[in-house]
């Protein structure tokens, strides 16, 4: 494998379980913690889905040169640390990035080697539904991040893959996303073969 997984995704994509059944399937797989300026949700603990500082503390870490990369996202700041980040590859691991489009365009302009992957519900609609579900959020903030879902969707040319997390399918695109670190290919059916017409489609909704 030897590579890096860089995956992101819009809010409500499900990154997290898809990473989540990842990593449960190999082991070599680790997540490299962001830091972040956002506040916690119910139920996130700190170091573990982000390492939680306050606008000071990230500026600071960008004044050190500590970021592998970083990036404002929903008006919350978001990066990963170099320390981290190095000494995963260091032990062996294979570092997982799960971070938004411009913190993964930065990383990709600095690594040698890695598999990138956006991570996409079927359709708008989906999403919608989601973001609305999940409760956490106002509705300003629901239709700021759709409006950001379709700016984020045009720059997926950059990636190499376009995966959908169908309802419950995820374990599907976690499959997907293994074949692809494993073995350079994969036919499952989560794989977007037209990107240009997946996004046309998505972005006229």
């Amino acid at each position: 494998m030897g590579k890096v997984l860089i995956l992101s995704g819009f809010a409500g994509s499900g990154k997290g379980t898809v990473c989540a059944i990842c990593r449960e399937k190999e082991p070599r797989l680790k997540l490299s913690v962001s830091m972040t300026t956002r506040a916690p949700r119910p139920g996130e603990v700190n170091g573990r889905e982000y390492t939680f500082v306050s606008p000071g503390e990230f500026r600071q870490t960008i004044r050190e040169d500590g970021f592998l990369e970083y990036a404002e996202y929903s008006k919350n700041s978001y990066g990963t640390p170099k320390k981290q980040f190095f000494d995963m590859m260091r032990e062996g691991f294979i570092p997982v990035l799960e971070i938004e489009t411009r913190g993964a365009e930065q990383a990709m302009n600095k690594l040698d080697s890695y598999l990138s992957v956006f991570l996409a519900p079927p359709d708008y609609k989906t999403l919608e539904e989601r973001l609305r579900g999940r409760g956490t959020e106002t509705e300003d903030a629901i239709l700021r991040r759709l409006k950001e879902a379709k700016e984020e969707l045009r720059r997926v040319g950059r990636y190499q893959y376009l995966i959908l997390n169908r309802d419950g399918r995820a374990e599907e695109a976690a499959n997907a996303i293994l074949d692809l670190l494993r073995d350079g290919s994969t036919d499952s059916p989560a794989v977007v073969r037209d990107k240009e017409s997946f996004i046309a489609s998505f972005c006229e909704a």
